[in-house]
């Protein structure tokens, strides 16, 4: 398994609306990417949601990627998830971007794609209804890996249009492009993404082990896909969760125990109406069910797969779960909530010197071995190159001469 960190620009309460802490929030959130670098994590994640009060202020993820590409040499940065309802943003839009952040980070941007958080978020752009993304990402899809490859592309979509040839610029560098990925909720979806090629990105609110069937219609589909999406198969799944590891593991339990854990949740259910709820779910602004914490109840609860917690030798054997549901990457939710932000630092460092080696001791990134395999599926041209277009001259600061 691979490792990842994942950030959402998480800013409960009052913070949420006061400046200098929406400022430091942000701030925090990059800085544990540009510290994972250092302790093995390959992986750092930034959501993208819009008008979500609290829940999350990263609404431009780019910029925060970019940011932290600058100061990192191994990990690799990705959009957890990029939406593509058009009334939101022109698809080419989506393909220059991530184009140009695969030049920025030199091929270290994971384009995770998705339709969108919820119904409410979608409300921001011209009222778009959750019921028409689902056919708004099938045609994206299928088409930014086409503007990445042909020079003079062309198409009349749904809501949106490239209506005479043009060349969209940058194209991904060097060989292939950004790896695919796409949010995944129910076994359907899972079996969808592996049947186009694509990676899953999943996001856990439940017991790991209920997970598996879930993986299990992803690995199947990816053993026989359809339709390959992109130059070149991403077979992988990454699942999100938290973990509270410690050097002193009764901090730990006791972050596990604090009054107000679970409040994201109640917003993740006020927010998240494109997914399922369970029946017994708390809504913000219900406060998270305050459960009488005994030691008993919090070892049945990480022996159940709800959660990580302990000191790393207790984590690296809880983790065995998630190795025998099938993930091949897990990503951490952060902040943690009950963790203060030096005990954060410290989880970091510590998960990524003591825990990540006994699982992950290949230093290449899987996405980078998947990227050695992509294999062109569009020409140069779909239209006739007019006549008379030679050129005779241009700059001789140009870094390749005619020819």
């Amino acid at each position: 398994m691979e490792f990842g960190v994942f950030s959402n620009g998480y800013t409960p309460g009052p913070a949420a609306h006061d400046t200098e802490s929406e400022h430091t929030e942000l701030m925090r959130e990059a800085g544990y990417a540009v510290l994972a670098d250092k302790h093995n994590w390959k992986y750092a994640w930034f959501g993208e949601h819009h008008g979500l009060v609290e829940y999350s202020h990263m609404a431009a993820p780019a910029p925060v990627m970019g940011w932290v590409a600058a100061q990192t040499e191994q990990i690799h940065v990705g959009s957890a998830i990029t939406s593509f309802p058009v009334t939101k943003e022109h698809p080419v839009r989506l393909a220059e971007r991530a184009a140009m952040l695969d030049h920025m980070t030199n091929q270290r941007f994971e384009f995770g794609t998705g339709r969108g958080a919820g119904s409410h978020e979608l409300a921001t752009f011209s009222g778009t209804e959750l019921s028409q993304t689902k056919a708004m990402w099938n045609e994206v899809i299928r088409e930014i890996p086409r503007m990445w490859e042909v020079k003079d592309y062309q198409f009349e979509g749904d809501g949106w249009s490239v209506p005479t040839p043009h060349n969209i610029l940058p194209k991904p560098y060097g060989k292939g492009h950004p790896p695919l990925w796409v949010a995944c909720g129910n076994p359907q979806t899972f079996a969808i993404a592996g049947s186009l090629g694509i990676g899953a990105i999943a996001f856990n609110f439940e017991p790991i082990h209920n997970l598996k069937g879930r993986v299990d219609s992803y690995k199947e589909g990816a053993e026989n896909v359809v339709e390959q999406i992109g130059q070149f198969q991403n077979n992988n799944v990454m699942m999100t969760n938290a973990v509270i590891c410690l050097k002193d593991r009764e901090r730990a339990r006791e972050i596990a125990k604090a009054k107000g854990r679970g409040y994201l949740v109640t917003m993740v259910n006020l927010y998240h109406d494109s997914m399922p709820q369970s029946p017994d779910a708390i809504v913000w602004p219900d406060p998270p069910r305050d459960i009488p914490w005994t030691d008993e109840l919090l070892d049945m609860a990480i022996e159940g797969g709800y959660m990580l917690c302990g000191n790393p030798e207790e984590v690296t054997e809880q983790l065995a779960a998630y190795q025998d549901v099938g993930c091949d990457q897990v990503a951490f939710g952060l902040p943690i909530e009950g963790m203060q932000h030096d005990e954060i630092e410290e989880m970091i460092e510590l998960f990524g010197d003591q825990v990540i080696p006994e699982y992950d001791s290949d230093p290449v990134h899987s996405t980078t071995k998947f990227r050695e395999a992509a294999e062109r599926r569009y020409p140069d041209f779909e239209h006739p190159v007019p006549d008379g277009l030679d050129v005779s001259i241009i700059p001789d600061t140009a870094i390749l001469p005619l020819g």
